[in-house]
């Protein structure tokens, strides 16, 4: 998997492989050791080089962010071959917004059924990817539409999971 990473206004392209159990991972081409256990919740035990690091995940609506110890970081994931890493060209509000898959995986929860109303930044579904679970939360207030993905489904990165009007 390759992904074009920006923390705090600068980008890097991380490429990641899981293989025997291990990942390999590469930063703009050179090869880092690392390994890494999600803990709970939004929260990674990261080895980088023999050094341990816990890494907080914090989300709002519109941004995300990365705690490293006390630092905070703003940032960015975009997946070069998604749709979905790709900035809107309007960025606005209007009219119905597609929640896509950002990896494939599995839907192991719904949060809200059909017609529900939402808030922005509001939990609508859970993937499960790798034996982590990601809360695809609502780009925008509105009210769920329609839910595409079923509960226990299979998903591939850029399908279409609900849709916010």
């Amino acid at each position: 998997m390759t992904y074009d990473v920006i923390i705090d206004g600068k980008s890097y392209r991380l490429q990641l492989d899981r293989t025997d159990g291990r990942w390999l991972c590469r930063l703009d081409g050179r090869e880092v050791q690392m390994d890494a256990v999600l803990t709970r919740r939004d929260v990674l035990s990261v080895l980088v080089d023999g050094k341990a690091y816990e890494i907080k995940r914090e989300r709002t609506a519109t941004d995300l962010h990365l705690w490293v110890g006390s630092a905070r970081y703003a940032a960015e994931l975009r997946d070069p071959r998604s749709l979905r890493g790709r900035k809107d060209g309007a960025g606005g509000e209007k009219g119905p917004r597609k929640l896509i898959a950002p990896m494939p995986g599995k839907v192991v929860r719904l949060l809200v059924a059909e017609k529900a109303e939402v808030e922005a930044g509001q939990g609508v579904l859970v993937v499960e990817a790798m034996k982590m679970q990601n809360e695809i939360r609502s780009p925008k207030k509105g009210t769920v539409q329609k839910l595409v993905a079923a509960e226990g489904a299979n998903v591939n990165a850029g399908d279409v999971l609900a849709i916010v009007e």
